[in-house]
């Protein structure tokens, strides 16, 4: 039975006794007295209360006590008590254990709705799938459902359409509204050769894609995964929460234990009023919202940032995430736009081009890239290379037109000659931030190719945000000291560590973390090393690259701004779990007194329905402040739309 029905019975069973309560006084009461009360309150133990039994039983049989524990004892000393007391001819209590079991059901049924609420980006983001799409099949358009698309189905979207799958559209252009998924709030042009998320919406014109991700592979559905892992991960804090409730469970049966013994032994006070003061002891403890302090802000923590396009993987990552010291950066495509183009060219401009395009040609390296792109504006037919050979840590060597022929960076000076003229212009070109290439034939350098990729809009803003945050930041990157350090001043940079070799990333990381965690930011395929030895890897994504196997945190928009929401949210969520449990002690710490008479010299007491009632708000309060993060504002947060 669910708890919402537990709850329902437990109620309508005891209405009749809360009646009896009010009319009492004048001398109205339930037909059949005592023996009706035994059997409604029979009821409600045998339905509503009987999993808190079972599982105070399955905990006892190994040697365990749980929160339920409590919940059992307390319930079960009031009903067995009234029924001894109804065989004896004394006063009952069997609305007691009726209406603890109602209110704690009460409780719980808020929870769960709450908690419902709270994970409710995940049914959001699944629906925002589309239900079809409009397939080539057979030589014409057809209708499918979701389902049967197949990877490298041809899928038309007209205006208004969501986009089914993940593609590359092959013909037409349009405007995408992707916020749903990246949370990004203006449209996205797209045309042939870009890629498409699926669940985005969109816009303005018709265009066709070919399916690449379909199914369980789509960013969708990696999101929708990565989300309910997180939201059901628990964070390193509730392994401490958890012990402290295997010692609190039996210190709270103690405490009810003397609290008896004191008032009936010591103080000489009636049995019934002993009883009373135990189980209301055992009630008022109850750590439930000891319990769902963590997850529940766990969840709302996750929830929220999914529908910022920021993806935390579990609750370690984000209680790592809100330790962090220093932040380090990889270079190229992460402070960078990562789209370098080639600026200037030092010598024959067509034989240095094409050389240098010859060697490059089926590289996928950004500099290649930029290489290639410069020849093809400049209509320069390119031939691969032969006999490629690769210089660690410098570049590459081939044979281009029957010469030994490389291309790579400035540390290719120790092996060639490179004549003082070159020498002063390379110097001046990495003055201007520029990364400069050597383009060599047969033992000589003949040219350099200088080029350059400019920080994104958003990176001086996001270090200056971390900086100011308190934390320490750090360029690791391959490139020269000289460029490296001419974009650390551009956009704030404190530290640059440069001409470090791709392999070598994660020994620097591990440098750095003596000084305290280390959160390294990368895109998540060459940083795979820096990205899992760091304390948190942060992956830079784009569209539907996301690289879901490195870094604790994928950030699906590439913006670096996303690095500071992602750290100032861990360190919310962090924060409301250690409120939610400050509160949860506290009130176990105040209520036991209470409950145990200490105070009933004052007229302050707590009768077992009422401590049962008090658990249950105390449950609802901790709930609430986990769903109060959706409201907490974050400093680096600017309007956009939500994923969900």
């Amino acid at each position: 039975m669910s708890i919402k029905n537990r709850f329902v019975f437990s109620l309508v069973v005891s209405l009749p006794m809360l009646v009896e309560m009010f009319t009492k006084p004048f001398g109205l009461m339930l037909p059949g007295g005592a023996w009706t009360m035994f059997l409604l309150a029979t009821a409600v133990m045998a339905v509503s209360a009987g999993p808190f039994i079972q599982s105070a039983w399955a905990a006892f049989r190994h040697h365990h006590a749980n929160m339920d524990t409590l919940v059992a004892i307390g319930t079960i000393t009031a009903y067995l008590y009234s029924f001894y007391a109804m065989l004896a001819g004394k006063a009952v209590f069997f609305e007691s254990a009726a209406f603890v079991v109602t209110f704690i059901l009460l409780g719980q049924y808020f929870e769960e709705k709450m908690k419902h609420s709270a994970s409710g980006a995940v049914s959001k983001l699944v629906d925002l799938q589309a239900k079809d799409a409009e397939v080539m099949r057979d030589g014409q358009w057809t209708q499918v459902p979701l389902a049967q698309v197949a990877v490298n189905d041809v899928i038309r979207v007209r205006p208004g359409q969501k986009i089914a799958v993940d593609g590359v559209i092959v013909d037409g252009s349009s405007t995408i509204d992707e916020s749903m998924v990246t949370g990004e709030s203006m449209p996205v042009t797209k045309q042939t050769g870009d890629k498409v998320i699926g669940a985005t919406m969109n816009n303005t014109g018709t265009f066709t894609f070919k399916a690449s991700k379909v199914g369980n592979d789509t960013l969708l559905s990696q999101i929708v995964e990565m989300v309910k892992k997180a939201q059901t991960s628990h964070a390193p804090i509730q392994k401490t929460v958890d012990k402290v409730a295997d010692i609190f469970v039996p210190a709270v049966l103690i405490a009810a234990i003397v609290t008896f013994t004191i008032w009936y032994v010591f103080l000489g006070a009636p049995l019934v009023s002993a009883v009373l003061f135990a189980v209301s002891v055992v009630i008022i403890a109850c750590p439930c919202a000891l319990g769902i302090a963590t997850p529940t802000a766990l969840m709302v923590g996750t929830g929220r940032s999914a529908k910022m396009g920021i993806l935390i993987k579990n609750g370690e990552v984000l209680e790592a995430a809100n330790r962090v010291k220093t932040v380090v950066f990889d270079k190229t495509g992460t402070i960078t736009a990562g789209h370098p183009q080639v600026t200037d060219i030092v010598g024959d401009p067509q034989q240095v081009l094409q050389v240098a395009a010859n060697l490059e040609v089926a590289s996928e390296h950004p500099l290649a890239t930029a290489i290639l792109d410069k020849a093809k504006a400049e209509n320069i037919a390119v031939t691969a290379a032969q006999d490629f050979q690769a210089i660690e840590g410098k570049g590459v060597q081939a044979t281009v037109a029957g010469q030994p022929a490389v291309i790579g960076n400035d540390k290719l000076i120790a092996d060639y000659k490179l004549d003082a003229t070159l020498s002063d212009q390379m110097a001046q070109l990495q003055a201007e931030a520029k990364t400069v290439v050597l383009v060599g034939v047969a033992d000589q350098i003949i040219g350099l190719i200088a080029i350059q990729d400019a920080p994104k809009a958003s990176s001086a803003a996001a270090i200056a945000a971390l900086k100011h945050r308190g934390l320490r930041t750090v360029m690791l990157t391959g490139d020269n000291q000289r460029v490296a350090q001419a974009i650390a001043d551009e956009v704030g940079i404190d530290t640059v560590i440069a001409d470090v070799l791709p392999g070598d990333k994660a020994d620097h990381v591990k440098q750095l973390q003596a000084d305290g965690p280390v959160a390294f930011v990368g895109d998540g395929i060459n940083d795979a090393p820096a990205l899992t030895t760091a304390d948190v890897g942060i992956a830079m994504g784009s569209g539907t690259d996301i690289a879901i196997e490195s870094g604790g945190i994928v950030l699906v928009k590439n913006d670096l701004m996303d690095v500071v929401r992602a750290l100032e949210l861990s360190q919310k969520t962090f924060n409301r779990i250690k409120l939610n449990l400050f509160w949860a002690f506290i009130y176990n710490t105040l209520g036991i007194p209470v409950a145990a008479g200490i105070f009933v010299v004052f007229g302050l007491s707590l009768s077992p329905e009422l401590a049962g009632l008090g658990m249950a708000l105390s449950s609802l309060s901790v709930v609430a402040s986990s769903l109060l993060l959706n409201k907490s504002k974050l400093t680096s947060t600017p309007a956009t739309k939500s994923v969900a």
